[in-house]
């Protein structure tokens, strides 16, 4: 691929990832439409047990309703999907999937902590989980997408 390809592509990567965290932040901190309160009924709510939540929507799925339960598991996973995805396009350092990984859930742990502080949400440990499986997959396309990628540059050579 030529090295102006490359460039724009980089290019093109940084504006939807930064699209991407933009987003992000209205979803997670902002959106009202994502439970969060008007400040004077706000409380610290957090779960500190792995897959609680995760087995409560999953059973209760009939109950709470298929979106609600959707929104809440397949959208930890979606939301940070992208970040495993462009990270290893903007820079060839992050071609690593641990370190993509650990990239991922560190931003994970920040967003979580900043909901507890800042009361904008629950603090919850699966979300931990489901936000860095959400990077590993978002890598994992980007790895078959470049082995994709390459395979076709090679047929046309």
């Amino acid at each position: 691929m030529k090295a102006e390809t490359k460039k724009r592509i980089r290019l093109i990567s940084w504006i939807f990832f930064m699209v991407y965290i933009l987003l992000l932040i209205y979803l997670l901190f902002l959106s009202e439409d994502y439970g969060r309160k008007a400040y004077a009924f706000r409380e610290y709510q957090y779960n500190l047990i792995p897959f609680q939540e995760i087995r409560r929507f999953w059973i209760y799925r009939e109950k709470v309703g298929y979106l609600a339960a959707f929104l809440n598991l397949g959208g930890n996973i979606i939301g940070f999907l992208p970040f495993g995805f462009f990270l290893p396009i903007l820079g060839y350092r992050f071609r690593n999937g641990l370190l993509t990984g650990l990239l991922g859930f560190s931003l994970s742990l920040f967003v979580e902590c900043t909901q507890l502080v800042w009361k904008v949400g629950c603090f919850d440990v699966d979300d931990l989980i489901l936000n860095t499986l959400g990077v590993f997959l978002g890598y994992g396309i980007f790895v078959i997408c470049n082995q994709l990628r390459r395979w076709i540059y090679e047929k046309k050579i």
